[in-house]
């Protein structure tokens, strides 16, 4: 159902392919991408992103089945790696031609038992080792029965062995990081010698591509939030172009007398004579209720506003008392990546959970 709610997120696909090309010249022209469009594309709209990245990068990558299915019915082609499958899933990820990320001997052996039972033969999957990060995936411990379960084994084959590194964007770490690397290299190094596969190699996400592509570049990254406007320190993220534009419009302005008060609790009382504008968005649009009561703010012709009161389920109430605006004016809720990212930090988290928290009731507007 399209949304007619006024409240739009703009999406530029233009700033996506910027960002994309700046992290590939960052990298050896023969290295694969794999551009991960979970979550709803990091809160925008995957299907379109992906439609317009297909014919830059090698693989996409999502965390689960459901979000698999719906790029293959939008007409993806290339290769998808799901990133957290379960073994329930096995059946319809090869109905879609999904390629499952195998983290533990149950996983490997159901799916295996899926494939052999479809009569398939060399079925793409991938195998993750945990080198630090401690979620998901393999140990070194764990190879030798990887191997027993593979050789003579040819309804799948590894199409790439990886492992995710836990703190690639805290230079502090770089010691723990490094020690990741090696560990992954000797667990790569022990699966090819035990399997005689050679499967691609993979280990580096955003941030890792900033900081570590000349210890662990190998055969593809991972990036993800990059695509997305936003580098792992304020001067990368600089380089970048901003993706998202969250906006809507003052449904009503009012005058609010000293000692008056807005919304909810009556958690704003007014010191003096202020002007107010409503606005269709709140908690229920993923605008955070922490951001109310002076903590959050807008921009209306280009003017901070401060959210007063707290934010409602669905509106806010600004002090427009220094903006000259009416009633239909735009107002942009997220005006760039400082923007996020300044909200974030007002909240004590990190932009990653502003832009998925973004409901699916405000419309996606993309910018070609």
């Amino acid at each position: 159902m399209e949304s007619s709610h006024v409240t739009v997120l703009e999406v530029d696909l233009k700033s996506l392919l910027h960002n994309l090309h700046y992290f590939k010249s960052k990298l050896s022209n023969n290295t694969k991408i794999l551009a991960v469009v979970k979550a709803f594309g990091y809160g925008s709209d995957a299907t379109k992103i992906a439609k317009y990245l297909e014919p830059e990068v090698s693989y996409f990558g999502v965390a689960y089945l459901d979000e698999g299915i719906a790029l293959r019915k939008a007409g993806i082609q290339i290769p998808i790696v799901v990133l957290h499958p379960q073994k329930e899933n096995s059946s319809k990820l090869i109905q879609h031609q999904l390629q499952p990320n195998i983290y533990t001997l149950s996983l490997l052996e159901s799916f295996i038992h899926e494939a052999q039972k479809q009569h398939l033969q060399n079925y793409p999957i991938h195998i993750k080792f945990n080198t630090g990060l401690n979620r998901l995936g393999f140990t070194q411990k764990d190879i030798v029965k990887i191997a027993s379960t593979l050789n003579n084994e040819n309804a799948v084959k590894i199409v790439s062995v990886f492992s995710h590194i836990a703190a690639s964007e805290d230079l502090n770490e770089r010691d723990f990081t490094l020690k990741q690397i090696h560990a992954f290299k000797n667990s790569y190094t022990e699966f090819v010698k035990l399997t005689k596969q050679h499967p691609l190699k993979h280990m580096l996400n955003t941030s890792g591509i900033i900081n570590y592509t000349q210890e662990a570049e190998f055969d593809i990254v991972r990036l993800g939030i990059g695509l997305y406007g936003f580098g792992n320190s304020p001067n990368e993220t600089k380089k970048l172009q901003n993706v998202f534009t969250l906006k809507s419009v003052i449904s009503q302005i009012h005058t609010i007398e000293k000692g008056e008060t807005v919304g909810y609790n009556r958690a704003y009382k007014a010191a003096s004579t202020i002007k107010t504008a409503t606005i269709p968005i709140g908690h229920a649009d993923g605008l955070f209720r922490q951001l109310g009561n002076g903590i959050g703010y807008v921009y209306i012709h280009n003017k901070k506003a401060p959210i007063i009161g707290n934010v409602c389920m669905d509106m806010i109430m600004v002090n427009i008392s220094k903006i000259t605006c009416n009633e239909g004016d735009e107002v942009v809720i997220y005006k760039n990546q400082n923007h996020i990212i300044q909200l974030s930090k007002a909240l004590h988290t990190i932009p990653y959970e502003l832009i998925t928290a973004i409901s699916q009731r405000v419309k996606r507007v993309i910018k070609k």
